[in-house]
């Protein structure tokens, strides 16, 4: 169950590599596209082992202004299967698309904005750093990546920020310090970050040891990084008197519905809680990879957000907020 997304037809127009695992898709839409802002994603419908399945991928403003829709997706072998369904597309492949929607907004009026890229994290951030620079206001741009070749969008960041981006190679300067990183940023400066779920736990951390305010922190993350591999596991509920297998290549929420279990869902991104289950019991690690929950939520193990939580593997007991029939 989820709220209403306005869909629409989008032709692929072409692709390409950036980065030897990342591939640039551009998407002629079929009709008017509301206009959009720094950070914007949209939802797209894949098919994934026969199951229609719905991907959020960040849209990428690269200065075209051509009405097309530019998203990057980063190949994943053991991820959730959207990512090789995208790769799988050919130009001319017509999908459905969602409307933009943003839940990563840019705020105005800071003294100074930091944003931080791990990966292809890069992509919602790359229009942030474009509006940012044109208007003026002081930036600095930090671009983690594990080897120089998956820098995707260097060279146009580069262009644009000039002295302001700051490349960090993992395989030449070891890990970025994020602890210098934030030392500096103006009292009231915002932060925006964008990548993996560990390296939003440490820039976290060190955020609040710093005793800054945490609403000056944004963030977004990967939905499918975590701690485990995905790993396949039974979905326990007792109170239907089901249990539910779901695959590696499936989210406990996607599952769920399959199964005609309705849990309310909306950004499938773990950002707004929605699609929360209480956790009655567990027999193997629960990967938490949303950013609804505190960690100290997170530590109790009493609740998961099914659109990209999960165990790692094993057998969990959950109970959802749907009270249908008690039995299939």
């Amino acid at each position: 169950m989820k709220f209403l997304d306005n869909w629409q037809r989008a032709t692929l127009a072409s692709t390409r590599d950036v980065t030897p695992t990342i591939r640039l898709f551009e998407f002629e839409p079929a009709g008017r596209v509301p206009a959009w802002t720094p950070g914007s994603h949209v939802r797209v419908r894949v098919v994934v082992d026969g199951r229609t399945e719905v991907r959020c991928y960040s849209l990428i403003d690269d200065g075209s202004m051509d009405g097309r829709l530019r998203v990057a997706v980063k190949l994943s072998t053991n991820g959730l299967g959207g990512s090789r369904a995208m790769w799988a597309l050919k130009p001319g492949d017509v999908v459905e698309m969602s409307e933009p929607d943003n839940h990563f907004k840019l705020g105005l009026g800071a003294p100074s904005y930091t944003l931080v890229a791990g990966g292809v994290g890069i992509t919602p951030l790359l229009g942030m750093a474009r509006f940012l620079a044109r208007s003026g206001w002081p930036l600095r741009f930090f671009y983690a990546v594990r080897s120089r070749e998956e820098a995707a969008f260097a060279d146009l960041l580069q262009s644009w920020l000039g002295e302001a981006v700051h490349l960090w190679v993992e395989d030449e300067s070891g890990r970025l310090d994020f602890a210098k990183l934030v030392e500096p940023i103006a009292a009231e400066g915002e932060l925006y970050f964008c990548g993996p779920i560990a390296m939003l736990e440490a820039v976290r951390k060190i955020w609040e040891a710093a005793d800054r305010p945490m609403s000056l922190l944004r963030y977004e993350s990967f939905a499918t990084s975590g701690h485990y591999a995905n790993q396949s596991f039974t979905a326990v509920l007792p109170r239907f008197g089901r249990e539910i297998q779901v695959t590696a290549q499936q989210t406990l929420l996607s599952a769920l519905e399959e199964a005609g279990i309705e849990v309310l869902s909306d950004c499938r991104r773990g950002e707004c809680g929605l699609c929360t289950v209480d956790i009655l019991s567990c027999d193997a690690p629960v990967d938490h990879r949303d950013v609804f929950f505190s960690e100290e939520q997170k530590a109790g193990n009493r609740k998961l957000c099914a659109c990209v939580s999960r165990p790692a593997g094993g057998r969990i007991e959950i109970d959802t907020a749907y009270r249908g029939p008690a039995t299939a």
